[in-house]
């Protein structure tokens, strides 16, 4: 199947890319600057210079695909949806999967599925409009699909490593928002890939949280992330003004209590992680 997708040299692009190309797809994929270009490229992907506020680019590359993965970030929520309209326009009746994420939800209270109600920090309040225009395509032909991944890790851990491992090796101390019996829905960055490539036969309409059904304490991951940075197991606990005044509005989902099962997507599409001791990988230096 030819491909196009968004957000190619990112953390997850580069990842899902690699996914496609051992499944048998073909990959164009949208490329913002020269180093995008040539990071997509060595991955086995055809570049499309261009970026999420090009529409032409984006239904004419849709246009020429069979299926379409929608990863970048757009800075906006108006961004966000004058590219996905651009893009399912192009595609017509072929599946586009767009990424959404679990911190929509808000605290679970216990662990929950795609069912539960939408209670965003606001830091992601915005996807709410844009998520249903995507799936209300499903009523006009289109074959839209929701993913909607957890904390991803593995690989660069890109969020985890920009606000936790590095502030935390300077200050000699990983940080823990509060007490830290928070749960975090982690996902490894290998099974999520994996998790695009099988929603492409997904049902039009169709929603799955993109997590490994395991769901760790915030303070076991910064302790795992302590031994990893190699500073003895310390954790630091800061209050979640702390954690605003550091990381911004990010602190608000950090210190979400959040517990998600695959069930769905593994009865499904038979989507099964493969990375179920998530504590490990975060403690490995």
């Amino acid at each position: 199947m030819r491909v196009f997708l968004t957000g190619g040299s990112g953390y997850i692009g580069r990842a899902t890319i690699g996914a496609l190309l051992r499944h048998g797809h073909t990959v164009e994929a949208l490329a913002r600057n020269d180093r995008a270009a040539e990071t997509v490229s060595a991955l086995g992907a055809t570049p499309v210079p261009g970026g999420l506020g090009d529409p032409g680019v984006l239904n004419a590359a849709a246009a020429r695909a069979e299926a379409v993965v929608h990863l970048a970030q757009a800075a906006t929520g108006d961004e966000d949806l004058a590219a996905a309209t651009a893009m399912q326009d192009g595609i017509g009746t072929g599946p586009y999967v767009h990424t959404g994420g679990t911190w929509v939800y808000g605290d679970t209270l216990g662990v929950a599925d795609e069912t539960a109600p939408w209670n965003p920090p606001s830091l992601v309040a915005w996807r709410k409009p844009v998520e249903g225009a995507v799936l209300r395509r499903a009523r006009q032909g289109g074959r839209p699909v929701l993913l909607q991944p957890g904390l991803l890790y593995g690989g660069e851990n890109r969020l985890i490593d920009l606000f936790y491992t590095s502030p935390g090796k300077d200050a000699g101390a990983i940080p823990c928002i509060g007490t830290g019996e928070n749960h975090w829905p982690l996902v490894h960055i290998d099974d999520i890939a994996e998790l695009y490539v099988a929603a492409l036969k997904a049902v039009p309409g169709a929603v799955y949280v993109g997590v490994g059904g395991v769901n760790p304490t915030a303070k076991d991951c910064a302790l795992a992330l302590s031994r990893a940075a190699g500073i003895d197991g310390k954790v630091a606990s800061i209050s979640l003004e702390q954690a605003r005044e550091r990381m911004g509005p990010i602190a608000d989902a950090f210190v979400l209590d959040q517990q998600f099962t695959p069930a769905r997507a593994r009865a499904e599409l038979g989507w099964v992680p493969t990375h179920t001791d998530p504590l490990a990988v975060l403690g490995r230096r």
